[in-house]
């Protein structure tokens, strides 16, 4: 029905959003001199008060969170919108933004991989497939990178890759909260948590 063409929407404009930040973050590098911990130090806490606005506004939503609701939300927050936020930011430095995100995106694979060690949530034949084409496809990249790239570029893409870990780990573990939780307390919530981490590693080392 109508809620599942919005969703689909929604779902587009999102991935466009996500591939569209890693031009903005290699256009910031070129505009002046500014480190990872400013840049997503400002991506924090620019988005922080429309997340509280959010926040606020689910806050007698049923069920009530209990100290172990808390304690997963603080942690994938951390997870999932620091850590992958900030190896994406720092990797960026050094490789392109195209080449970027096709690393991150192979978050989709890691997702089945974890989901199949964790869950027992076994793949399809066809997902198989697609892992192995996805694999494949980013190794000839990156064998064409590495041969007349430096080694940042493989420092920035091991980098792109471990934030593309993190994020697959926050979905998987992500997707076990959110059954309970809710899907918009939970992202406003946990990208509340992840803004404290931006914001003391930005007074500590800016």
């Amino acid at each position: 029905g109508s809620y599942r063409v919005w969703g689909i929407l929604f779902a587009l404009a999102g991935v466009l959003a996500f591939s569209f930040r890693p031009i903005l973050i290699k256009l910031s590098y070129a505009a002046s001199p500014v480190s990872p911990v400013t840049l997503l130090f400002l991506r924090m806490t620019l988005s922080l008060p429309f997340f509280l606005a959010i926040g606020w506004w689910l806050r007698n939503q049923e069920p009530r969170l209990t100290k172990r609701d808390w304690a997963a939300i603080a942690g994938l927050g951390f997870l999932g919108y620091y850590a992958a936020s900030f190896l994406d930011f720092v990797g960026l430095q050094w490789v392109g933004a195209g080449v970027g995100r096709l690393i991150l995106y192979l978050f989709p694979t890691l997702v089945l991989l974890l989901s199949f060690l964790f869950l027992h949530k076994k793949p399809t034949w066809r997902e198989i497939a697609a892992l192995v084409l996805s694999y494949a496809g980013i190794a000839l990249v990156l064998s064409n990178q590495l041969g007349i790239e430096s080694r940042l570029f493989a420092l920035g893409a091991a980098l792109v890759f471990a934030s593309a870990l993190c994020y697959a780990a926050y979905l998987v573990a992500g997707s076990q909260v959110v059954k309970r939780v809710g899907s918009m307390r939970f992202t406003a919530y946990s990208t509340v948590v992840a803004t404290v981490p931006a914001v003391l590693q930005f007074a500590v080392m800016e």
